[in-house]
């Protein structure tokens, strides 16, 4: 199976196989980056609607939601009903002979159907599980729903963002659901580890409250030394000053002067060296308490010449700076730069596709464009392949398509 980033002889996930029993955000997160690993990726889709992200645009590429193809290059899908008795037979059989299951149904759903975590290692003791949930199993209320919106909030990520004197924001991306996805793949490969090692399998529970709350990192551990709830602080550091945003001539910059060098050099850049000396901000903890007025100065210096010119200066300089971006012109400028953010993909009905990489390399890759990565698929691609490599008969298959159990789609 090739068909990701890294498929091939060296892909560290080769011949493993994945059942994606999941949906929308944090599990086919997690499922495209153990394909971007070189897994082979089985994504399971109703017969009809397919994953929700499938009809959440706009934007969209044609008639596919740009939302839907963020999440799931290098996957194959097998559209089937799980109500039909023998549709539920196959994906069964899908996960007797998969390394890994990631689900993400409503809890009791997957052990209704029989594909539960207890179902699956019965029938297949080594299998990885993963379930991905918004709130645990030892939440008091492990069923509600678990929306990315709703545990930005119930997790404190959204009290910490924004302006002091404006109410809690909510983050631009859904990061309580990217957290997940990467907590997610991370604990499917430490399990994939042990299991090479010992031959066991295990159950794996990932949800978006535990990931957010792991995600406060300093902040969390700040409330709990202090007993008191982190004030907001917008664009800059409760204890590094200066580290935020500053208005240029033409636009805004980031300056990160993390130590009391960084803040000389800084100083120095802008023809302001007085500021280095002057007893009010001349440690961090003397700047933290004189933030208003250090701000205010070199504002007024950097208000002299625009985002650019001072982003090389100070880079040259060593002070880590970087201009606030758009989204497009963040890709662009790193693609500019060397940094290959974007893969492209032949897809079988939008052509070329532009789609954003992991973000990790693997060094030992080789040179040249790499394997061919699968493209996102569309609804029902690979239903008949998967099927008849399940060991279904040509019958057997037929007649699940008759019956609209399975969809096979058009293009293949």
């Amino acid at each position: 199976m090739t068909g990701s980033p890294c498929a091939g002889p060296a892909a560290p996930l080769a011949g493993v196989r994945v059942a994606d029993l999941s949906r929308v955000l944090a599990g086919p997160y997690a499922t495209m980056l153990l394909a971007d690993m070189g897994a082979d990726v089985v994504k399971v889709e109703h017969p009809e609607r397919g994953d929700d992200t499938r009809s959440w645009g706009p934007p969209w590429a044609g008639d596919q939601a740009a939302y839907y193809l963020a999440l799931n290059r290098g996957k194959r899908s097998l559209a089937v009903d799980l109500k039909d008795p023998d549709g539920l037979a196959a994906v069964r059989a899908l996960c007797a002979r998969a390394d890994v299951v990631v689900q993400n149904f409503r809890p009791g759903t997957a052990e209704r159907l029989g594909l539960g975590y207890a179902d699956v290692a019965a029938d297949n003791p080594g299998a990885v599980y993963c379930s991905v949930s918004g709130f645990g199993p030892g939440h008091v209320r492990p069923d509600q729903p678990g929306f990315d919106v709703v545990v930005q909030g119930e997790s404190g990520l959204m009290s910490t963002t924004g302006e002091p004197d404006t109410g809690p924001t909510r983050i631009g991306v859904p990061l309580a659901d990217v957290l997940t996805g990467l907590n997610a793949a991370a604990a499917v490969c430490a399990a994939l580890v042990r299991r090479a090692a010992t031959g066991r399998g295990g159950h794996v529970q990932v949800s978006l409250l535990n990931s957010a709350l792991s995600g406060l990192v300093q902040v969390g551990q700040s409330a709990l030394v202090t007993g008191v709830e982190p004030e907001r602080t917008g664009h800059a550091h409760a204890a590094i000053v200066p580290y935020q945003t500053f208005p240029t001539a033409d636009g805004e910059l980031v300056v990160a002067a993390g130590n009391d060098e960084l803040y000389r050099k800084l100083c120095a850049v802008l023809g302001r060296p007085d500021l280095a000396e002057d007893p009010r901000f001349r440690r961090n903890a003397d700047r933290v308490a004189h933030r208003e007025a250090l701000v205010a100065e070199i504002t007024a210096a950097l208000a002299a010449r625009g985002a650019e010119e001072w982003s090389a200066l100070l880079t040259d300089a060593g002070v880590p700076v970087g201009k606030v971006r758009g989204v497009l012109e963040a890709i662009r400028t790193a693609d500019a730069s060397g940094d290959e953010p974007t893969l492209t993909v032949a897809h079988p009905v939008l052509g070329d596709l532009e789609l954003v990489r992991p973000g990790f390399r693997f060094a030992d890759r080789g040179p040249g464009p790499g394997p061919r990565v699968l493209p996102p698929p569309l609804l029902g691609q690979h239903s008949t392949e998967v099927l008849e490599e399940l060991g279904l008969s040509a019958e057997q298959i037929a007649a699940l398509l008759e019956r609209g159990a399975v969809v096979q789609h058009p293009v293949r």
